[in-house]
């Protein structure tokens, strides 16, 4: 029992100190291969304290590699970018200029309603609010909003003061007025990949009548050919054709 004591606090710091010589990072800041590494490094520790038959450097020297591998790796990605590339991979655009990278979001393994998750936990509702969204290496993913979402309350607050006439402030207030008493809805998406989503429609108080209406008029009449129709928390109809991001974001 004694024994057990002493491997354990002798494990015990040796992973401490492993770990803070891999440098500082929480779990969710960590690359593949460091989370990887470390969860290797709490197998092959715990080894040597539930054996007691096993010898105490099985587990010692296997952390001391891993903490070598992991030095060596972090020394390429410091001196080569072909390495960082290799290792750590490369940022991927899930949003450009407005529009959904599918592509991207089936290399991924990533569908749009997770996307749209992410979305609203950054604090977004609407997807015409996003401009861009890069799925990091870390796994997270950052956005840039579009200039109207970030400036909309303050251009309304800066045309409230420069206005002088009466005519031109009571029409702001009511606009401010009918703004306030909108309450917004949550996004639904009724077409995706080409296909209706009955449950959404059915929800809704909708049909499939509705849907074509609405494509109708934006000139469209094949419903194969949008990979996503939805209503945003105004209620406004936006949509986005199979060609339209690489019309828009090939450059």
């Amino acid at each position: 029992m004694f024994i057990v004591l002493l491997r354990t606090i002798f494990l015990y710091i040796l992973v401490v100190i492993v770990m803070r010589l891999m440098g500082k990072r929480q779990i969710g800041e960590l690359q593949p291969y460091e989370f990887v590494i470390t969860i290797m490094i709490s197998d092959l520790a715990a080894l040597p304290m539930q054996d007691t038959r096993l010898p105490l450097l099985l587990g010692i020297i296997p952390i001391i590699t891993l903490l070598f591998v992991k030095t060596l790796l972090t020394q390429l990605q410091l001196k080569s970018q072909l390495a960082r590339k290799v290792i750590e991979g490369e940022p991927c655009i899930m949003i450009c200029k407005g529009k959904v990278n599918f592509k991207v979001l089936k290399k991924q393994q990533i569908n749009l309603d997770e996307l749209m998750e992410e979305i609203r936990l950054a604090g977004y509702f609407d997807l015409n609010q996003i401009e861009y969204a890069i799925l990091e290496n870390n796994g997270q993913l950052s956005f840039l909003t579009s200039y109207d979402s970030n400036n909309s309350s303050s251009d309304s607050d800066n045309k409230c003061v420069g206005s002088t006439s009466d005519e031109s402030s009571n029409s702001t207030n009511n606009k401010k007025t009918i703004k306030k008493n909108r309450r917004p809805q949550l996004p639904v998406i009724y077409v995706l990949d080409g296909k209706v989503n009955k449950n959404a429609l059915t929800t809704s108080g909708k049909n499939i009548f509705w849907i074509k209406n609405e494509l109708k008029k934006y000139k469209i009449n094949n419903i194969d050919n949008v990979i996503l129709a939805m209503t945003d928390t105004t209620g406004e109809f936006i949509y986005q054709l199979h060609d339209e991001y690489e019309e828009r974001c090939k450059n």
